[in-house]
């Protein structure tokens, strides 16, 4: 241990002296380099802040060495501080480091108070989560009682967001029946306490033992398993991290104007793309500049400041109005960076860099890229795109997009809609409310609405292309009143209107009509006042390659500010490299690719493949009569609340914590219309048509039993597919024991049930099976523990199921007593049951190695 952490503190001093990882997270010899903690822009000021993150950071390092067998530590962490901040001599410029991809956020608590700290996790066990969420007050070491000291609460946050382990405990349900006896929920079984209820009335609060219920078997409500005060660890200290703030945008585009930008109307479909960008995505004090390449670079436009429309306009007018010669993708990026450095270092600008052809030298820059400490976005045009084009974006932490020839899927003007600022505040951001195409024939009508939420409003424009002749075009807002005004652009074939002022909310309804030809309309805003967050659409997919047949996960997760929007109709549209495009429902039920049900994180797996190559990926969602907005996050993993301890055998009870009411939902109507670029990816080993089934089943992750009618036992779970979450299974198999490890590591030599009348329904359906148990011992005080498996046509079988539990409970026989008069009365069953086990499929993939570690249970 000695010579390992020498080397760790010179390490330290190294850092401490300015030296900064170029990139996002790496583990690099046992460390981890690149993480970004980001102070929220509404945060005030507040210089001790920023030492209580190095702070907590510190002791978390020493602890994560110590927790991992001396595997991990941290190595270094950038802190983002808000613009709003005064500007001292040790802040320098970010480099990949933005909001939009920080690990951590500090923000203030919403609601006010509820400082839980907590992990968004979109996806299942063992994937890892998206961003830590932790408060000003809970850095400060002011909810130590409550969570515990803030290292190692943060190391538990960390364990959801690189590992994607789950919780341990369970706040819906801290007791368990195990042989017949009730169990607190923890991990070890050897960790000790006292399992007490605190009981307050007309002011006064008093401490008691739980009550026994007896027709659960458990303790009554409010039973807490208090720990003691004694079975805390030990934090050190070897770590430091240096400090990074917020800068002015500086973006400049990288255009192709290559021969072959001039094929299918490529090089118009990117002014109409660009003129987006430049007159309503990019964000006003943004530095903009702009080069286009064929065989050599061309500098457009140098970096000039976005400070009004005639800036604007002074950009757009720059864009490519010609097509010829080759490819030399580097001598864009190349020229780019010169733009950038006349006036800023590169580290921490962005590069939007857009191409159609191949280039087989592309690898010969790479290790400038590196260097530069930019941030690339790739847009590819077409099918013939280089194909190492995405590594740019890989090694840079910037977005991927691909777009098509297909005019009518909007891809382009979509990419180019997505690149709104990683570091800009939420209420400047431009959001996309439409995006819509159509071929139309014979004078044919584009008719639709767009809805218009009370969130958004201000900049708001309308933008129509065609492909041949202007269309004829009419719009109404909310109160029927006609609008014109619309600027006509016939060489680009473009035309917008900017609504003035902020939109009036409801429904706007167009018609568009021309004759052979496609339209495609772009609707977009921003929010309507900076105090009030915006609903907004974050897509993505899990992987951003896939290798046939692994499947792939799209994700849009639906917020205003810290609150999940829930019951929204959410598709997915995927297109391949072919312009075959697949429509996926996307749900938030908990089932199939869903890891958390009503937590505004909407799944589903996709399956369909029908080519190699890049596939787009755009979301469309609709917030209409059933859509709902939760107050707060319903925190799937997050960090144990304390609510006491017992010290000197005395229990020191801490403040209440903050109710978390998952069934406190706002029923008020949200109407909204969002659509959301989830970027790109790149299948492989696709098959030649006809493609084989090779997709099983989807794994049961939600299974529940309970005792029905004395002695038969009712299992619930949702359907999955043929194909996973698609399609219907062709059966079920049903095995149980009395024994959870040989259910899970012998499942094949498990009783099996008959399910002969059991006939799968769709995927997503909800299933209810009855069976009573036969050929098994199953008495008073007996777990029996069950298990699915789903098969198909092709007998693929999917992964086994959670592992549910039954307890058979019979009360003892006592005599009659009459009831206190806070007892509730009510008749005994005989025979009663206590639900599933709490965290079972956790423990069955914590025994696998699960990203850089591997967790086992004490």
């Amino acid at each position: 241990m000695g010579p390992f952490k020498s080397s760790v503190f010179i390490l330290i001093l190294h850092l401490l002296e300015g030296a900064l990882s170029n990139s996002l997270i790496q583990l690099n010899n046992n460390g981890y380099e690149g993480i970004v903690v980001a102070i929220d822009p509404n945060v005030p000021e507040d210089e001790t802040l920023i030492q209580q993150i190095k702070d907590m950071v510190t002791q978390a390092s020493l602890y994560l060495l110590e927790a991992t067998g001396k595997r991990f530590y941290f190595k270094n962490v950038a802190i983002l501080i808000p613009e709003t901040w005064k500007t001292k001599a040790d802040y320098v410029r970010p480099k990949l480091e933005t909001y939009k991809n920080a690990d951590v956020l500090v923000a203030e608590s919403t609601p006010p108070g509820n400082d839980e700290p907590y992990t968004e996790q979109m996806g299942n066990c063992g994937e890892k989560g998206e961003r830590i969420h932790l408060t000003p007050d809970f850095i400060a070491g002011k909810k130590l009682a409550e969570y515990g000291p803030q290292g190692r609460a943060f190391v538990h946050e960390w364990a959801h967001l690189r590992w994607g382990v789950f919780d341990e405990y369970n706040n819906d349900e801290k007791f368990y029946l195990s042989n017949g006896r009730i169990q607190a929920v923890r991990c070890s079984a050897g960790i000790t306490g006292t399992n007490v209820v605190k009981k307050c009335q007309g002011g006064s609060c008093y401490t008691k033992r739980c009550t026994f219920n007896k027709v659960t078997g458990l303790y009554e409500k409010g039973c807490e398993f208090v720990l003691q005060s004694r079975q805390t660890e030990k934090a050190s200290i070897m770590f430091a991290q240096h400090v990074d703030s917020i800068g002015q945008r500086i973006v400049c585009l990288v255009l192709d104007k290559s021969g072959s930008m001039a094929t299918g109307n490529r090089l118009n479909r990117l002014n109409q793309a660009g003129q987006l960008f430049l007159l309503q995505t990019v964000e006003l004090g943004s530095w903009v500049g702009m080069v286009t390449f064929d065989s050599a670079a061309h500098v457009q436009n140098e970096l000039i400041q976005i400070n009004s429309g005639s800036d604007r306009d002074t950009l757009a007018k720059r864009l490519p109005a010609a097509a010829s010669g080759g490819t030399s993708i580097c001598s864009g990026l190349r020229s780019a960076f010169t733009v950038i450095r006349k006036k800023y270092p590169t580290d921490g600008s962005e590069i939007v860099l857009l191409t159609d052809g191949e280039d087989n030298t592309i690898s010969g820059c790479f290790n400038e890229v590196k260097q530069s400490g930019a941030i690339i976005h790739t847009v590819a045009l077409g099918p013939s795109a280089a194909q190492e084009l995405e590594e740019l974006s890989k090694m840079t932490g910037g977005l991927q997009t691909y777009a098509s020839d297909q005019v009518q899927n909007n891809g382009l003007i979509d990419a180019f809609g997505a690149l709104s600022s990683g570091n800009g505040a939420v209420s400047q951001r431009s959001i996309q409310l439409e995006s819509k195409g159509l071929t139309l024939q014979n004078s044919q009508w584009m008719n639709g609405t767009v809805i218009v939420d009370s969130t958004v409003g201000k900049d708001t424009l309308f933008l129509i292309t065609w492909t041949m002749q202007p269309p004829q075009i009419l719009l109404w807002d909310p109160s029927g009143q006609k609008q014109g005004g619309f600027v006509v652009d016939k060489n680009t074939k473009m035309a917008y209107l900017q609504i003035p002022g902020i939109a009036k909310v409801g429904t706007w309804k167009y018609s568009l009509q021309a004759s052979s030809q496609t339209l495609t309309l772009t609707v977009t805003s921003r929010a309507s006042n900076a105090t009030l967050p915006p609903i907004t659409v974050t897509s993505k997919t899990n992987k951003d390659t896939s290798k046939f047949p692994s499947p792939l996960v799209v994700y849009a997760n639906i917020r205003q500010g810290a609150s999940p929007i829930l019951r929204a109709s959410v598709t997915a549209l995927i297109e391949s490299v072919n312009g075959k495009t697949v429509t996926l429902e996307l749900l938030d039920n908990g089932a199939g690719a869903d890891a958390t049900k009503d937590d505004g994180v909407y799944s589903r797996y996709f399956t369909t493949y029908d080519t190699n190559g890049r596939y787009s990926v755009k979301v469309r969602a609709l917030g209409g009569v059933n859509a709902a907005r939760r107050r707060v996050i319903p925190q799937q993993s997050g960090a144990l609340y304390i609510p006491g301890w017992i010290e000197n055998d005395e229990i020191q009870w801490n403040p209440p914590r903050p109710e978390i009411n998952k069934d406190d939902v706002q029923h008020k109507q949200v109407c909204f219309s969002r659509t959301s670029s989830g970027g790109s990816f790149v299948a492989s080993d696709v098959p030649n048509a006809p493609i084989p089934d090779l997709f099983p089943p989807g794994q049961i992750t939600d299974l529940k039993a309970e005792i029905h009618g004395g002695s038969l036992i009712n299992l619930t779970w949702t359907a999955p597919g043929d194909d996973y979450d698609h399609g219907t299974a062709h059966k079920y198999i049903i095995r149980i024991s009395t024994s959870i490890l040989d259910l899970r590591d012998k499942f094949n030599e498990s009783l099996q049930v008959n399910t002969t009348a059991l006939i799968p329904k769709e995927a997503n359906s909800e299933e209810v099976f009855l069976f009573k148990p036969e050929n098994i011992t199953f008495e008073n005080g007996t777990d029996l523990f069950i298990a699915i498996q789903a098969v198909d046509k092709v007998d693929l079988k999917s992964e086994i199921s959670n592992i549910a539990r039954v307890s058979l409970f019979i009360p003892p026989q006592t005599p009659p007593e009459t009831p206190s008069p806070d007892e509730t009365s009510a008749p005994c069953p005989n025979i009663h049951i206590n639900s599933t086990i709490p965290g079972i499929h956790i423990l069955k993939i914590m025994w696998k190695w699960i990203g850089e570690l591997q967790l086992s249970i004490a």
